[in-house]
C-alpha cells in the first residue's frame, strides 16, 4: 500500500461536497478537525499538500481539500490506535524530527550564503590569479605501427594532403572521416603522450610518430588560441554549490565547536550496530 493510497481512496469516494465556507481570517493554527480531542490544523493541511505528488496537486481545490482533511483524520485515528511504540519506532520518530529541523537550519544558511555579490566574488577569486590557458586546433592520423606512420608522414612531405591521408588510412574512423580533425581542445582532454606532443609542436608542421595506448599518431596542430574564461552565468550553479557547501560547513563547525559535546559511545564496539534486536 502506497503512502498516498488512503488519500486517493478518499478523493475517489467524493460524491457530493458542501458549498465552501469563505475564509475569514484563518491562520495556520485554525482548527479544521478534531479526533478524540486532538486538533488538526489548517497549517498541517497546507504542509501536507506541499508534499503531494504532482497528480494530486492539479486536482480541483474542493476535491483536494476534502481528500487532505480525510487523510489527516484517518492518520490521526490510526496513530491514536497505537498504544505502545517500540524502541525502533521512537528512534525513527526522533531521527526524522532531527533530520527535518536540521534541514530547516541548512535552508536558512543557504539562503544567506548565495547572493549575487557572493557569486561575483567567488567568480573573481577563481580567475584572479589564473594563468591564461591555451587551446589547440589539431588533426591526427592514427595507425597501428610506427613503420606505417613514417610511410604516411613521407607521403605528406611529398605533397599529399594531411586530410586525404587521414581519410584513407586513420584507424580513428570518427576523426578520420573528417580528415583527422579533432576540433578545439584544451589540456587534460587528450592522453598524455599526445598532449605533450601537441604542446611542443610547431603550428603547420606534422609531428610524430607519437606512441600512445591507441597506436601511433601523426599530429598536425593547425592553430592555437588563448582560451576564454567561462562566464559567471555558465559557472553559476557550480559556484552556488561551492558557496552553499562552504557556508554549511562553517556553520556546522561553529555550532559544534560552541556546543558541549560528549561521546561516551566511542568506547562501544562498532559491530553493535548490527544488533537490531536492541530496538525490537
Amino acid at each position: 500500500m502506497t503512502k498516498y493510497a488512503g488519500f486517493w481512496s478518499s478523493v475517489a469516494a467524493i460524491v457530493f461536497l458542501a458549498a465552501p465556507v469563505l475564509a475569514e481570517g484563518e491562520t495556520a493554527a485554525t482548527v479544521v478537525a478534531t479526533v478524540n480531542g486532538t486538533d488538526i490544523t489548517l497549517g498541517q493541511m497546507i504542509a501536507l499538500k506541499e508534499t503531494l505528488p504532482e497528480q494530486y496537486q492539479t486536482l480541483p481545490d474542493d476535491v483536494l481539500f476534502k481528500g487532505i482533511l480525510d487523510q489527516l483524520v484517518q492518520q490521526e485515528a490510526l496513530a491514536q490506535s497505537v498504544k505502545t511504540l517500540s524502541a525502533r519506532d521512537s528512534a525513527n520518530i526522533e531521527n526524522d524530527r532531527r533530520g527535518y529541523v536540521s534541514g530547516v537550519a541548512i535552508q536558512g544558511i543557504v539562503q544567506t550564503a548565495v547572493t549575487d555579490e557572493a557569486l561575483q566574488a567567488a567568480y573573481d577569486a577563481r580567475f584572479k590569479d589564473a594563468a591564461p590557458k591555451t587551446e589547440y586546433n589539431a588533426s591526427h592520423i592514427l595507425v597501428e605501427t610506427e613503420e606505417k606512420a613514417n610511410l604516411l608522414k613521407q607521403e605528406i612531405a611529398d605533397g599529399a594532403a594531411f586530410a586525404d591521408v587521414a581519410k584513407a588510412n586513420s584507424t580513428d574512423t570518427g576523426s578520420g572521416a573528417n580528415g583527422g580533425d579533432l576540433g578545439w581542445f584544451g589540456l587534460g582532454m587528450m592522453v598524455k603522450p599526445f598532449e605533450d606532443a601537441v604542446v611542443t609542436a610547431k603550428v603547420g608542421e606534422v609531428t610524430g610518430p607519437i606512441k600512445s595506448d591507441f597506436g601511433y599518431h601523426l599530429i598536425l596542430v593547425k592553430e592555437t588560441r588563448v582560451a576564454a574564461n567561462p562566464t559567471l552565468d555558465e559557472l553559476r550553479d557550480e559556484l552556488a554549490s561551492e558557496l552553499e557547501s562552504a557556508a554549511i560547513k562553517a556553520k556546522v563547525d561553529e555550532l559544534t565547536a560552541a556546543a558541549t559535546v560528549t561521546k561516551p559511545g566511542e568506547a562501544i564496539d562498532p559491530s553493535i550496530l548490527k544488533n537490531t534486536a536492541l530496538i525490537d
